[in-house]
Parts: structure tokens; C-alpha cells; sequence
């Protein structure tokens, strides 16, 4: 069976009679509400603390629900608009709206406590139109969820990330976007509880205490803060600019050489190697 955001734009699928089906199916609220707890827990805000939280694809509301009962105040945006208009049948207590999340927000700097994210982040990852560019998309999300988040403030995300270039993909635009965190994996030996959170961190609390990676769940033994996640962080350049711990080149000498041969395979003109590039050539006899 194919992923979803492999079939059809997301207000296509979630579209129509889609929308008040998803919402209606017993089996789908449950675990929905299941990761939305999860979630609000990794947000790591203080007890009977009531925060300010955005809810990105709040579809038609499951989520808001949790963070109803665990008293706080939400706003939430989504690009389905039958999934909206499920939310205003069911009373959703959030402020809603219309919203592509690859076009980033408008918020102020610092208007919220905190994020959470159910079942979206890999629709970025999908390019459901010639103009849309997902490493493009991802940058302008996470930069502008970056400053309309507070200081400190975290960002969860659960999704099903596709393949591990994905997950590379993902974090890599986060991190340039001046976040850090990593990726929490609950249930990691089991097929059908995996669940993957990816835990990111707006800046250091306001006491200058470094952040931790929480600990995932379904460990056999307690383990240490992180143990089953991957932990990023951004570290500067020479220059001054942020880049991820796990950037790797990609255009070294090697791969110049590489390329100018498989061009000269073809027939193609190819400029001479130089001496920064040149290498030792067996001898032809």
C-alpha cells in the first residue's frame, strides 16, 4: 500500500467525506490522541502550567482535544479545508485557520510556548506541485517556527519518515534554521508502537542550561537521557554561519574526478585535470 502523501496533495486526500471519516473512525482518535499525549509530554512544560501552543496540521481538531484536558490554550492551521470544517462541527475550543505550512507564518517572535506536530512533517517532504521545492518548503517552515517560538520553547514532531535521507533532510534544514535536538524513537523493536518524535529545542532555557534529548519509551533497561534518539546539534564556521554536526561534503576531489570521467565516457568535452585534481593513471599498453 502506497504512503499517503505519495497518492494526492493533502486537501485532496483529507478532502470531502475523507475528512468526517477520519475524524469518526473510534481506532484513528485513539491513537491520534495517544501521540498528541505523547507530545504534550515532550514538551516538557511545567505542571499546571497553562501554555500558549501551536498545533501545525491540526486537521480537524484530535489533537486540540489533548491539549484541552491538559489545560492549555491552542492554535492550530491546516491546509485541508474539509478537515477545518470538521473542526468547527465539532467545536474545536482552538483558533483556526486556512494554511500551507511550507509558506511558513506570520506569528510575532516569541508567541508561543511551545509546538506540536501529529502525522505532517513528511507531506513536506513531497513535492505535489512543478513550484514546490521541499528542502525550499522545510527552510521557510522551520525559519519562521523558529522566531514565533519563545526562547527555549520546543517544537514536537511525530511523523513517518520514508527513509533515513528523509530524516537527514529534515533536520538538516531545522538545524540551519538555528534549531537543535534530535530524534526520539519510542518503541524502537517493535513494528507496529514505533513511533518517531522529532524532539527540537528554540535556543537554551533562559537559566543557560543545556537541553537534553528525553529518553525514549519501550526501553528494557532505564537508559541515560537520548539513548535511542540521534542527537544534532549546530555548530559555527569558520564564518561565522551554523552548520550541522553531520554534514558531510559532497563535492570533493573525488567526486570531480568521478564525474569528469563518466563525462569523457560519454564523449562529452571535459575540461584537462589540474594539478590540485589530477591523479595517478595506470599506463595503457
Amino acid at each position: 500500500m502506497s504512503r499517503p502523501e505519495h497518492q494526492a496533495p493533502p486537501e485532496i486526500v483529507y478532502g470531502g467525506d475523507e475528512a468526517a471519516k477520519y475524524t469518526g473512525n473510534s481506532r484513528i482518535a485513539a491513537i491520534q490522541a495517544e501521540m498528541a499525549g505523547r507530545a504534550v509530554e515532550l514538551l516538557n512544560l511545567p505542571e499546571g502550567y497553562p501554555g500558549y501552543i501551536l498545533d501545525v496540521g491540526c486537521g480537524s481538531g484530535l489533537s486540540g482535544e489533548v491539549l484541552d484536558e491538559e489545560g492549555h490554550v491552542w492554535v492550530g492551521f491546516d491546509i485541508a479545508p474539509a478537515m477545518l470544517e470538521v473542526a468547527l462541527e465539532q467545536e474545536a475550543t482552538g483558533d483556526l485557520f486556512l494554511q500551507d505550512a511550507g509558506q511558513g507564518m506570520a506569528f510575532r517572535p516569541g508567541t508561543f510556548d511551545g509546538c506540536i506536530s501529529i502525522s505532517v512533517l513528511q507531506w513536506l517532504c513531497n513535492a505535489d506541485k512543478t513550484s514546490h521545492h521541499p528542502k525550499a518548503r522545510l527552510t521557510r517552515f522551520f525559519s519562521t517556527l523558529y522566531s514565533s517560538l519563545r526562547r527555549g520553547a520546543r517544537a514536537i514532531f511525530q511523523f513517518y519518515p520514508e527513509n533515513d535521507d528523509q530524516v537527514q533532510m529534515i533536520m538538516g534544514c531545522a538545524v540551519r534554521c538555528g534549531f537543535e535536538g534530535g530524534l526520539v524513537v519510542d518503541y524502537p523493536n517493535s513494528k507496529k508502537a514505533k513511533k518517531f518524535y522529532l524532539c527540537l529545542f528554540a535556543g537554551q532555557e533562559v537559566n543557560g542550561q543545556k537541553q537534553q534529548l528525553p529518553a525514549a519509551l519501550g526501553n528494557d533497561e532505564e537508559g541515560e537521557p537520548g539513548e535511542n534518539g540521534v542527537q544534532y546539534t549546530a555548530k559555527k564556521r569558520a564564518d561565522g554561519r551554523m552548520r550541522s554536526s553531520k554534514r558531510k561534503p559532497t563535492k570533493d576531489k573525488n567526486w570531480v574526478l568521478k564525474k569528469k570521467e563518466q563525462l569523457r565516457a560519454k564523449g562529452d568535452k571535459t575540461a584537462n585535470d589540474s594539478k590540485f585534481t589530477a591523479r595517478k593513471r595506470r599506463p595503457k599498453f
